[in-house]
């Protein structure tokens, strides 16, 4: 069993799995990362939707707690409302959350913010240079903490939990409950340059996971 970061080899343990056979390496989604960070700076997306770097929020939704209940949805929409007000939103928005949109009542809220960019979804390489270059990112995806961490950019997760801790306790990951209130609060908070707007690399994330991976495989 190969794990990323070490609650995950407290939690084997407390399971009662045998020790020898779960292996720390670190995080292969980062080695993807480090791999194509070069490739990612030569996008011309931020051009293209005329934006400057740490002027603008990236965002992701698609969990149906977020996005099928309509009022979490609302709730979230609600806070857009505000940060707009002072930066712009950029919005690669997933079908189902689009559905829903357009199928709740959502639309014209949405159309109303002229500060928010609505795209469809985006290629990796794309989307890499758009975190990049974000002031924060707001999300509900468990890989996106993990690469916001990375990166070094701040992330608003919009869940009650998660499974990526280590981006909380090391990296630049917060929680934030699925409120207005919750959701302003810690936005202005990385705005304003609170605790948590910055972090270190998680152990072992260093882009060579795969190699260490392949090398137990190989010793087997």
């Amino acid at each position: 069993l190969f794990v990323t970061e070490q609650s995950g080899v407290d939690n084997l343990k407390n399971e009662g799995i045998d020790a020898s056979k779960v292996h720390f390496v670190g995080n292969v989604m980062i080695d993807t990362l480090l791999a194509n960070k070069e490739k990612a700076d030569k996008s011309d997306i931020l051009e293209r939707l005329g934006l400057c770097a740490k002027e603008y929020a990236a965002i992701t939704l698609h969990r149906p707690s977020n996005v099928d209940d309509m009022d979490a949805f609302g709730r979230i929409v609600t806070a857009f409302e505000e940060i707009a007000k002072e930066m712009k939103l950029v919005f690669p928005i997933h079908p189902r959350t689009r559905d829903n949109i357009k199928g709740k009542g959502l639309e014209k809220r949405m159309e109303a913010l002229s500060n928010l960019i609505l795209l469809e979804p985006v290629g990796y390489l794309d989307f890499l240079c758009l975190m990049s270059n974000a002031a924060l990112v707001l999300t509900d995806s468990g890989g996106i903490q993990e690469e916001t961490t990375i990166l070094g950019i701040p992330c608003m997760t919009l869940r009650e939990n998660t499974e990526r801790p280590v981006t909380i306790t090391e990296g630049t990951n917060r929680l934030v409950h699925i409120t207005t209130g919750d959701i302003l609060y810690n936005y202005r908070q990385i705005r304003d340059g609170g605790t948590g707007s910055s972090g270190g690399i998680p152990k072992l994330w260093d882009g060579r996971a795969a190699e260490r991976i392949a090398r137990i495989i190989g010793e087997a």
